[in-house]
Parts: structure tokens; C-alpha cells; sequence
């Protein structure tokens, strides 16, 4: 295990991985379970993951990523979903605390009703992006984690969202978010780290 300033520093993304290297199903869960502690809005827990390692449907994703090697040479392609419907199940999540007492019936009456009318009266184009937003919060914590297990990962927007959605049978109401592969980075020909702007160049404080 590493301390967090040091994974922050060591996560890059990677471009070109080692081929051939395979990672369990097993090894993938151990680090989603980690992944879940990731904040997320009312705690609705937005994400929904999609993990293949399937070489067949892995080629079809590469297909819909305009045919980006590193696709082809990942250990694991993670397409990572927002539910926009996330909302609808603020009662079940919340039975919990019920049955425990925590929260006495009315609160529990009221969250739910607020949580839900707050979801519904901001429309569908809120829903969207909220989903995409609490989806992004689990993302950069997934991969995090996968550095510290010693995974290399690298967050992608450039492929056809309908090809994937067509590809993987997902939902409507599910938003694709954003694609990550992960293996182990070649590092053959690396390539130095792009420029990062100073503090000062992105952080005001008390105003704009």
C-alpha cells in the first residue's frame, strides 16, 4: 500500500499497455468494493460498472473506440455508467437506516419525498448531468485504487457512445460516462508527464 500522496502523483495515464496480461474477476471486485465508498449525491450511488475482459466483446469496444490500440492491449475495459433514474431508489437505500432506528418514520417519509421531488422537478437535462457527475466522483476513485494495487489505468472519452450502449445492451436510463482500460503500462518509450499549471494559475480564494 502506498500513501495517497504518492498514488496521486505515480497515476498517469497510460497509453500503450503490456499485451497478454490477464487480471481476475476476482482481482476487479476487490477494488469495485472499494470503489463504492465514493461520495455520491443523497447517497444514490449513481455508478453503475460494466467490466469486461472478454476478448470478443474487448474488440468490439475497440471498434467503437475508433480503433485506439490501447483498447486492444488492456488487461480490463471498464465502461462506467451514470443512472439517470439513480433517485427512484432513494427509499430502498434508505431502509436500512429505518429498520436500525437511526431515522424515525417521518424522516425517512421526508427524505425520501424531498429527495425524489428534487430529482423530478429539475428535469431530465439535471438528471443527466448529475448522473455523469457522480459517476466521474467513482471513477477517479476507481482508478486510484487500481494504482495502488499496481494497475495502470487511462480514462477515455473518445469513443461512439450508442456503439458501446449497442454493444453491452445497456439501458436507456444509464448514461455512458466514460471508458478505462487498464493493464500494465508499457513504459518501453514513456513519455514525460504533461505541463500542470501552478496553484495560482487555477485557485482563487473568497472569489473568481
Amino acid at each position: 500500500m502506498h500513501d495517497i500522496e504518492t498514488i496521486v502523483k505515480q497515476r498517469r495515464s497510460a497509453n500503450k499497455f503490456i499485451k497478454d496480461i490477464e487480471i481476475s474477476e476476482k482481482e476487479l471486485s476487490d477494488m469495485f468494493s472499494l470503489s463504492k465508498f465514493a461520495p455520491s449525491a443523497y447517497n444514490l450511488q449513481h455508478t453503475h460498472y460494466v467490466a469486461i475482459t472478454d476478448k470478443d466483446k474487448m474488440n468490439a469496444l475497440y471498434e467503437a473506440a475508433y480503433k485506439q490500440y490501447k483498447v486492444l492491449t488492456a488487461s480490463a475495459v471498464i465502461v462506467v455508467l451514470g443512472d439517470m433514474n439513480a433517485y427512484t431508489h432513494v427509499d430502498t437505500l434508505n431502509e436500512g437506516l429505518l429498520n436500525l432506528g437511526v431515522i424515525n418514520k417521518q424522516e425517512y417519509d421526508h427524505f425520501v419525498s424531498s429527495t425524489k421531488d428534487f430529482y423530478i422537478n429539475r428535469g431530465e437535462s439535471f438528471r443527466r448531468e448529475d448522473a455523469i457527475r457522480n459517476a466521474s466522483l467513482s471513477a477517479m476513485q476507481f482508478m486510484l485504487i487500481a494504482k495502488d494495487r499496481g494497475w495502470d489505468t487511462c480514462p477515455m472519452i473518445g469513443y461512439d457512445p450508442e456503439m458501446v450502449r449497442t454493444a453491452l445492451n445497456i439501458p436507456d436510463h444509464y448514461v455512458p460516462v466514460m471508458m478505462i482500460t487498464l493493464g500494465k503500462e508499457d513504459t518501453s518509450s514513456p513519455r514525460p508527464r504533461g505541463y500542470r499549471k501552478p496553484v495560482h494559475e487555477f485557485v482563487t480564494f473568497q472569489s473568481f
